[in-house]
Formats: C-alpha cells, structure tokens, sequence
C-alpha cells in the first residue's frame, strides 16, 4: 500500500534511500527519484513504462544547489530564471558528471527546474540531491493533477504520493534551451510563448520529435482512454454524430447531450482556467462504457491555449 500523507520528511527520506516519491507541484504531478542514484532513476522508467530515450527533468529548490553540483544557466536564459523561476519554467543545460547518463537520455544536456509549490520546496530543502521526476503517469497517458490520479495508476507500486491538493496549473512546464545563439523552445507549457518573447525576444519553436532532446517532444502523448478527435468551429461540432461521445468544450455549445457529458473547461473563457481543467477533463469518461470517443474543441491559439492545443494534438495522434 502507497501511504498518501503530506509528510515532507518521509518523503525526502523514501527518496535518500532510491524508493519512489509521488511529488505534487505548480504543474502536474511528478514520479521522483533520487536524480544521483541511477538505479532509482531507472525505477521510474519500469514502473511507467517510459522508454529510456525519453530524457526526465530534474527538480530542485535553489539555483546554489545547481551551482554547485556544477551546471550553469546559459546567459541568454537568466532573464527567464530570474523572472519564472520558481515556477513552470524548465532550462536546458550543459549536464556536469553528477548526473547520470539515465537522466538525460545520453544527451549532453540536462532539463532543470525549481517548481513553485509550497511543500515540495520544503521537501526540497530537505534534499541534498536533485530530484528526477517526469509526470506520474504511465507512459504516454493524461499527466496527472491529483494525488488521486497518481494513486489510480500506482498504488502498491510507488513508497508515496505526497499530496499537495489540486495542481494549479494543470500543464506541463514550459522547456527551454539554447541552439545557435537563439531561444528555442522544445515543449509548450505553462509559460505562454509571448510572456517569454517579452524577456528575451523572438524564440524558435520546435516542439516535435522522434528523437527528442527533451521531454515531452514525442508526437504521441498525453492520450486518454478513448478517442479524441478535435473540432474547431461550431459548424464542425453540429456535424458530428453524437452518439457514444463526450464533449469537452471551451466556447461552443452542444444540444441534445447529457450534461454529464459535457464539460466546459472555463465558463469565464479564461485559458487559465482551461490549462487547470484540462487534464481532469481528459480523464472524466475512462470508466464510461457508454462513451466511445471525445469530442474535443481547439483552444484560440495564443496564452495557454497554445499550450493546450499542444497536448490536444498528440492525443489525437
């Protein structure tokens, strides 16, 4: 049985001795392990099912602590540290010898992130060791934003899910690195696209890849149960044949469908709202017979709607 309790000092021990930590953050939920301890970086990759060409980011809580295990945040990056971290930011760096070639996929570089979540902070502080933690989900399925979910999937597998409520973000965070003096971003997150561009200018986006250099690049992914098709217009959304499906929507509406089958990810057409939301939506039908597929609307493209498109587009994959 996996204890479920906000006990940050049992939490910090499971890891210093390679057991699995279920740790809530701003974001998703992750699967942590000791990021100095292969064997227990590869435990993650077995209890997820997760192909070890698909490189893991490691968590922190202070930008000394990645001083001193001796990698650096390249220059043209600090504007987006010094003004997103701690928070949905995930930097690309050169990786130092501490770190395992398990963590990054055998690529030179390392996915570091300092999250921005009350208790996993303190966890971290407790912490002498980065923690590699990719989403606590089996591979390839919804992220997710509960401990509940985590528990869904891995009770009796995992030492401990240390619950910190519902996540409130709800997407993965933003990755960034550096290739030929510009900015690139390697996956759509919780950091828009435009908010970034205001610190350091136009950014390069290449977020596609079968062999990815950081996760959360794989075209198949984030995929619920049933599935999904995208719709974008009203016309489309009356079209459609609605037996056997549920509706997640953000502006359009739907008639003659159960209201249990529908969800509307913000009333108030906040994208924020919506990236919160969106994952526990994907979930919602997996148990229902009765629902064959998902009919999903495509967000307006700028702010997190980017973002979640994103996630939309490799579910439909």
């Amino acid at each position: 049985m996996t204890l479920i309790n906000n006990d940050i000092r049992s939490a910090a021990s499971f890891l210093k001795n390679g057991e699995l930590v279920a740790i809530p953050t701003e974001t998703v939920y992750g699967m942590g392990a000791n990021a100095f301890n292969p064997d227990a970086v590869k435990s993650i990759f077995a209890v997820k099912n997760r192909p070890f060409y698909d490189p893991l980011i490691i968590h922190t809580d202070s930008m000394d602590k990645i001083d001193q295990w001796g990698m650096f945040i390249p220059e043209i990056l600090k504007p987006l540290t010094q003004k997103f971290w701690p928070g949905p930011l995930t930097v690309l760096m050169e990786k130092s010898w501490m770190i395992s070639d398990v963590v990054t996929a055998g690529l030179p570089r390392v996915a570091v992130r300092i999250p921005n979540h009350a208790l996993t902070l303190e966890m971290l502080s407790l912490c002498d060791f980065p923690i590699a933690a990719p989403s606590a989900n089996p591979f390839g399925y919804v992220s997710p934003t509960t401990a509940d979910h985590v528990k869904k999937h891995f009770d009796g597998k995992i030492s401990m899910i240390l619950d910190g409520g519902p996540c409130q973000i709800g997407i993965e965070s933003t990755i960034v690195g550096v290739e030929n003096g510009e900015v690139v971003v390697y996956r759509l997150g919780g950091i828009a696209i435009e908010e970034i561009e205001m610190e350091v200018g136009e950014v390069v986006i290449q977020t596609s890849s079968s062999k990815p250099e950081a996760p959360g690049m794989l075209m198949k992914h984030y995929a619920p149960a049933k599935k999904v098709t995208a719709i974008e217009s009203q016309e489309e959304l009356n079209a459609i044949d609605k037996k056997g499906c549920a509706f997640i929507l953000f502006d359009l509406n739907v008639d003659d469908v159960p209201e249990d089958d529908i969800i509307y990810l913000s009333k108030a057409s906040s994208h924020d709202e919506a990236a919160q939301n969106f994952y526990n939506a994907l979930r919602a039908w997996d148990d229902k017979d009765s629902i064959q597929s998902l009919i999903v609307q495509r967000m307006p493209d700028f702010g997190l709607g980017r973002a979640i498109n994103d996630r939309l587009r490799r579910a439909v994959s």
